[in-house]
């Protein structure tokens, strides 16, 4: 690759950004950095029906918290800018101009009930109307009138779009990184409107003009702009410029595989499907993102990587620096790629070992606090060390050990019809007189105390560590007993052992 490879991800402000969305972000990313190139974020707003207040920033926000921030682009200006498309709006006519003076593209004045008449004729006959060669010239446009008629209702202001000449009867040759060689004839694409009546481009000029003007080399994107390609392959040769090279991405599919993934499946299934939560500024409705439902970012981009691409060995946990020294993209696979939620956790579960247990302390507290309770940093980053390897998410932390913040007022019945016998009493008062008589009041020295009583009076060790886990915990679940005990202490084990002897 000579040219310093720049890549672009190119959403439209119209709702929050779905996963589909992050991943092709990601994907142009990995592909910049592994290349030592830049990734820009353009923001496509020219339609301005489907605009929705606070997308944009949303877009952002999402791209940051993912940590896969962009080089260039709204707020990150660089020689390229403005990277909205509406900013931009100054700049297409001159190129669509360009199109009709090459003859590559034309005037066409045909109104909609026009257009509408020719569909239903069509409909009729059985057959679907095109906008082509076929017929473009028994139509109303600069092809099949006079430069007189041409001239008058363009003087007299008469509505009209700008459709692009596609060729006729040619076996067009494309590339794509993905997919590989194709081929298209000609005859079957219609003259797709380029610049609309209402002095805006469409979609397809404002995204090439676009592409040239950036710099853009590579256009990595969905698999939905696949039919696009000839037309966009065929305004680069109009235009005279050379054309990036293209890779189209699989689709994110439903977990049950078939479909596109959508934000329906997530609302069944209890998933996400957007990076952050988004409140619809129309509608009110909230949906969930995986932020607010305490993913770690590192477990989402893991788990996006592999949705359509895989590295070619058996590595699963890729960090960032390493998918982007791993990720080639000709190893994205051409077919659809299942969602699996429960693979999501696993990623999760994954990276939050990982997560130092300060780290955690700060967002459990938090938690914490919605409860009414107060704790110390340090405590609770001891608490979590205990309690990591079986959490998945920081909440989990409150079910698998609030016993270290709060007292058991109540005991598991199951597990207390199991543990507490006729002789448990007796056992537990001799327990609460060992661990009295230990002075410095830590899980070794109290292990020490009570399995030296359990050996020399030949007791079973589950008559005795069973209640006095159930006493500790109100039910048969912990780490450690003794580590629970040192942990909260030498007068609230006491007291939760004097508590469980007294109800029981």
């Amino acid at each position: 690759m000579s040219a310093k490879v720049r890549v672009r991800f190119a959403p439209s402000p119209t709702g929050p950004l779905h996963i589909g969305g992050v991943r092709t972000a990601l994907y142009n990313y990995l592909f910049a950095k592994k290349h030592q190139g830049d990734f820009l974020l353009r923001i496509e707003d020219t339609d301005q029906n489907r605009f929705v207040e606070g997308a944009e920033q949303y877009i952002i926000d999402a791209l940051n918290w993912c940590g896969i921030p962009y080089d260039e682009g709204p707020g990150k200006e660089g020689d390229c800018g403005p990277y909205r498309q509406s900013e931009r709006a100054y700049l297409y006519r001159e190129y669509a101009d360009k199109l009709i003076a090459s003859g590559d593209a034309y005037y066409a004045f045909d109104t909609a009930e026009e257009l509408d008449a020719h569909r239903k004729d069509h409909e009729e006959k059985g057959k679907t109307f095109i906008y082509n060669w076929h017929n473009r010239l028994k139509l109303n446009n600069s092809l099949s009138l006079s430069s007189e008629e041409i001239k008058a209702k363009l003087d007299a202001n008469e509505a009209y779009v700008i459709r692009f000449k596609s060729p006729e009867a040619e076996i067009l040759p494309l590339e794509d990184e993905i997919r590989g060689k194709m081929e298209i004839d000609t005859s079957i694409l219609d003259d797709k409107v380029l610049f609309k009546s209402d002095g805006l481009p469409t979609y397809h000029l404002a995204n090439i003009v676009d592409d040239h003007l950036m710099g853009i080399t590579h256009v990595i994107r969905g698999e939905e702009w696949l039919p696009s390609l000839a037309l966009h392959v065929l305004l680069y040769r109009a235009f005279g410029w050379e054309a990036p090279k293209f890779s189209h991405l699989p689709l994110i599919l439903k977990p049950q595989g078939k479909g596109k993934l959508s934000k329906r499946d997530g609302d069944k299934m209890g998933f996400p499907v957007f990076p952050l939560e988004w409140k619809d500024p129309k509608t009110g409705e909230i949906s969930s993102g995986y932020r607010e439902e305490n993913y770690l970012p590192a477990a989402m981009i893991n788990m996006l990587s592999f949705l359509g691409w895989n590295p070619g060995t058996e590595q699963e946990f890729f960090n960032l620096e390493e998918l982007i020294a791993a990720f080639d993209i000709s190893r994205v696979h051409k077919s659809g790629a299942k969602f699996d939620p429960e693979k999501t956790k696993w990623f999760q579960q994954h990276y939050l070992q990982l997560e130092p247990s300060d780290k955690l302390a700060d967002q459990f507290i938090k938690i914490l606090e919605t409860k009414g309770i107060k704790a110390d940093k340090e405590y609770t980053s001891e608490v979590i060390s205990l309690l990591k390897e079986r959490a998945v998410f920081v909440d989990d932390f409150w079910e698998l050990g609030s016993y270290f913040f709060v007292a058991p007022s109540e005991f598991d019945q199951k597990a207390a019809k199991k543990a507490w016998k006729e002789d448990t009493p007796e056992i537990m008062k001799k327990l609460i007189e060992i661990t009295s008589s230990v002075s410095t009041f830590t899980a070794a020295n109290l292990q020490e105390a009570i399995k030296s009583w359990i050996t020399s009076n030949e007791i079973g060790f589950g008559k005795v560590m069973q209640p006095l886990r159930l006493a500790l915990v109100g039910a048969m679940q912990g780490p450690d007993v003794f580590e629970i005990a040192s942990k909260i202490g030498k007068e609230e084990t006491l007291k939760r052992m004097k508590f469980a002897l007294e109800n029981l």
